[in-house]
């Protein structure tokens, strides 16, 4: 079997690493970029260091927002409903609702969900925060808008169990998502229903 230049090998093998990306896929993209214009993958390589130099976490709600900034443009934003606050897995879950128009509160970003296949306990999220926002008495509802998947339901029945002695109202996506499915690749109309049929969590 040909040997692969160490340079080419090492990026296949980085590719390898993103979601998504198996071996086949990630020798095309290699090999794509060997062959484009030295502009497109100069563009590439100063857009993965602007990721990292320009980007980083809202403290407040841990959403993804410009490197400096005091708060994303979500918790900044006065004219939201700071009463209710909608807990998801990652920022892309707040992406896709923010695309609906359909939900004017604030968003708290968990960073993942309950997993013990994966190692990934209560300490490994964004739970705490959430407490502690909660406790400040200016929330009243917290929609628990994790995916509708095994993990999903029961990161929401542990935050269930977390928030019910604060008397705040939970509140849980209905199911007009489909078991199994993303947020972020659910359309609009299908996230506007579950935000619409939101119900008590019982």
């Amino acid at each position: 079997m040909p040997v692969l230049p160490a340079s080419l090998q090492n990026l296949i093998t980085a590719l390898e690493r993103l979601p998504g990306i198996g071996p086949k896929s990630a020798s095309r993209l290699a090999f794509f970029l060997l062959r484009a214009p030295d502009e497109i993958s100069g563009l590439l390589a100063e857009a993965l260091q602007a990721l990292k130099s320009h980007t980083s976490f809202c403290p407040v709600c841990f959403n993804i927002t410009q490197a400096g900034s005091a708060t994303c443009e979500i918790c900044a934003d006065a004219r939201r409903d700071e009463t209710i606050l909608c807990v998801v897995e990652e920022p892309l879950d707040v992406l896709a609702l923010e695309r609906t128009g359909g939900f004017s509160g604030r968003y708290h970003v968990l960073g993942g969900v309950l997993s013990p296949i994966e190692g990934k306990g209560p300490e490994d999220l964004k739970i705490r925060p959430l407490i502690e926002r909660v406790r400040t008495g200016v929330i009243r509802e917290v929609l628990l808008a994790t995916n509708p998947s095994m993990e999903g339901d029961a990161t929401a029945l542990y935050l269930r169990q977390q928030l019910v002695p604060l008397g705040v109202r939970i509140t849980r996506l209905a199911r007009g998502l489909p078991v199994g499915s993303d947020l972020e690749y659910a359309d609009q109309n299908t996230i506007l229903r579950a935000l619409a049929g939101r119900q008590e969590m019982n």
